[in-house]
C-alpha cells in the first residue's frame, strides 16, 4: 500500500514522519491552509527526507507559473492539484514541463462521480498523463483536511481501476478506520493529514505510526 502523509509544514513533524517511512510526505503551498508550508522551511523539510520518500507540492488554484516556480525552487518532481484545475490547466502545465508528475484531486459531492468521468475523459482526450488520482470528500468550506469521509463501499462500483489512474483514497482516514476502508475501495494507495494529528500539522508520532501499520497490514502484497 503506498502511503502518503500530507501537511507537513514544521521541523519537528517532518523529522516524526521521516522516522515512520512512508513513501511520500506532501507540503501544501495553500496560504489559507491551517498545514501551509513556507518555501523556506519546506527546502528544510526536504533536505531531511532520504531518497526513499516522495515529496508531493500541493496547490489549490496557483496561477501556473508560481507552480512551476516552486517545483524549480524545490526541485520538486511531483505535484497534487487540489483545487478547481480544468484539464486544459493540466496540459498546459504538463506541455511545459512533461516530466512533472501530476496528481488531481477529486472531491466528491453532488454529481462528483459524473463529474469525475467527465473529467478524466477529457484528460484523456487530451492525452494528459496522470501520476494518480486522490478521491476526498466534497466540503463547501475547504478544498481537503476536513476529516470528512467519502462512501468507501461506492468506489468499486464506480472508479474504473483498469481504465483510470491509480487511486489514492482520503478522507477522515485513521488507524482505526484505514484497514476497513481499504477493504471496501481497494485504492493503490492512502493519503492523510488530521487523522495523524493532535492539531492542524502537529503530527504525533504514535499515531503515524500506529497509521502506517494498520495500511500496510491490508496490503495485498503482505497478505496470504
Amino acid at each position: 500500500m503506498w502511503i502518503k502523509i500530507c501537511g507537513i509544514c514544521n521541523l519537528e513533524s517532518a523529522r516524526i514522519v521521516v522516522d515512520a517511512q512512508p513513501d511520500a510526505i506532501g507540503l501544501n503551498f495553500y496560504e489559507s491552509s491551517p498545514r501551509h508550508v513556507p518555501q523556506e522551511t519546506a527546502k528544510q523539510i526536504l533536505q531531511l527526507l532520504p531518497e526513499t520518500i516522495l515529496p508531493v507540492g500541493l496547490f489549490v488554484n496557483h496561477e501556473k507559473d508560481d507552480i512551476l516556480h516552486t517545483v524549480e525552487t524545490l526541485g520538486l518532481s511531483t505535484i497534487q492539484l487540489h483545487g478547481d484545475e480544468s484539464p486544459d490547466f493540466l496540459h498546459d502545465l504538463q506541455k511545459q514541463k512533461p516530466e512533472l508528475q501530476l496528481m488531481k484531486a477529486f472531491r466528491l459531492g453532488e454529481n462528483g462521480w459524473q463529474n469525475l468521468e467527465n473529467y478524466l475523459e477529457e484528460c484523456q482526450q487530451l492525452g494528459i498523463s496522470l501520476f494518480a488520482c486522490l478521491l476526498d470528500a466534497y466540503s463547501s468550506d475547504a478544498y481537503g483536511g476536513t476529516g470528512k469521509k467519502i462512501a468507501w463501499s461506492e468506489i468499486p462500483e464506480h472508479y474504473r481501476h483498469d481504465d483510470w489512474p491509480p487511486l489514492i483514497l482520503a478522507g477522515g482516514l485513521t488507524s482505526e478506520n484505514v484497514a476497513d476502508a481499504i477493504s471496501k475501495s481497494h485504492p493503490w494507495g492512502v493519503d492523510v493529514a488530521g487523522g495523524v494529528e493532535s492539531s492542524p500539522g502537529i503530527k504525533e508520532k504514535l499515531t503515524v505510526q500506529r497509521f502506517l501499520d494498520a495500511a500496510n497490514a491490508k496490503n495485498p502484497a503482505t497478505e496470504d
